[in-house]
C-alpha cells in the first residue's frame, strides 16, 4: 500500500518537473515584484488518498485489506514572509474521502456485511507549514514545505458493531500529523498557479484504549493514518 502511495507521488513530481522546463524557457517575466509582498493569501482544490499503516499485536493469518478511494480537498493559505526564501504557511481546508476496511478472517463473522467497513472521513485539517523556495528562474520557482498539523474528522464509520453490543468509536476524532511537500511556482501573467504533492503522516496511534476483545480490531495494536495530498494552490 505504502509503494503505491510512493509511486503516485513520483508520477506528479515527475510532471512539475516537465512543467518547469517548460516554463524556465519563456522569454517575458510576469509578476516581477510578487514576492516582495509581506503578507499574501490564496486558496486551493485539489485530491488526496489515505491510507492506514497497521501494527498488530500478532502476526495474522489474513491482514486487514485496505481499498482507499480519491477524496477532494479545498482550503485557503495565508503566508507570511520571514526572508526572501522563507514563509510561514496556514492552510487549513476541508478533505473528504471514503475509504474501505476489509476483514478477511471471515469465519469469524455471521454475515459478509461485517467483514466491511465503510470509514468516511470529512477532516478540517489545519497545518501550519515552513517554506523554502529556490532562487526564482524565469517564472518558475520550486519549493519545499514541511511542519506540522492537526485535524478533526466529522465523519464515521459504517459497520454493524451495535449488533454485535460494541460501541461503534475505535478511531480518535482528533489527529496529528507531520508533513512533507514539493511543489512549483509557476507565475502567470496575472496570478501566481502553485501545483503540490504531499506526504501526510500520523503521530499518534488512531485506535483508541480500552476498547473490548473483538474479531475486528482485537489484534491491532495500532492504526496510523498515511496521506498523499495533490493540491492546485492559486495566488
Amino acid at each position: 500500500m505504502f509503494s503505491n502511495l510512493f509511486t503516485d507521488m513520483v508520477k506528479y513530481i515527475v510532471l512539475y518537473f516537465i512543467l518547469f522546463l517548460q516554463f524556465s524557457n519563456s522569454q517575458f517575466t510576469n509578476l516581477p515584484s510578487f514576492d516582495e509582498k509581506k503578507i499574501r493569501f490564496g486558496y486551493y482544490i485539489g485530491f488526496n488518498q489515505y491510507d492506514f499503516k497497521i501494527n498488530y499485536n500478532v502476526n495474522p493469518e489474513y491482514s486487514i485489506k485496505i481499498n482507499r478511494g480519491t477524496g477532494i480537498n479545498v482550503g485557503l493559505i495565508g503566508e507570511l514572509k520571514i526572508r526572501d526564501n522563507i514563509r510561514l504557511s496556514f492552510e487549513p481546508g476541508l478533505y473528504s474521502n471514503n475509504k474501505e476496511l476489509i476483514f478477511n478472517e471471515r469465519t469469524q463473522f455471521t454475515n459478509y456485511s461485517d467483514t466491511i467497513w465503510s470509514v468516511k472521513s470529512n477532516n478540517i485539517h489545519m497545518p501550519i507549514l515552513i517554506k523554502y523556495s529556490s532562487k526564482r528562474v524565469g517564472n518558475v520557482r520550486p519549493y519545499l514545505k514541511g511542519g506540522l498539523s492537526t485535524s478533526l474528522n466529522l465523519g464515521n464509520v459504517e459497520n454493524n458493531l451495535e449488533t454485535y453490543g460494541i460501541e461503534n468509536n475505535h478511531f480518535r476524532k482528533v489527529n496529528f500529523y507531520y508533513e512533507l511537500s514539493f511543489g512549483i511556482d509557476f507565475y502567470l501573467r496575472y496570478f501566481k498557479f502553485s501545483p503540490s504533492v504531499r506526504g501526510v503522516f500520523s503521530l499518534k496511534n488512531e485506535k483508541k484504549n480500552n476498547i473490548p476483545e473483538n474479531p475486528w480490531t482485537g489484534y491491532v495494536d495500532k492504526f496510523f493514518t498515511r496521506a498523499i495530498f495533490v493540491n492546485f494552490s492559486f495566488y
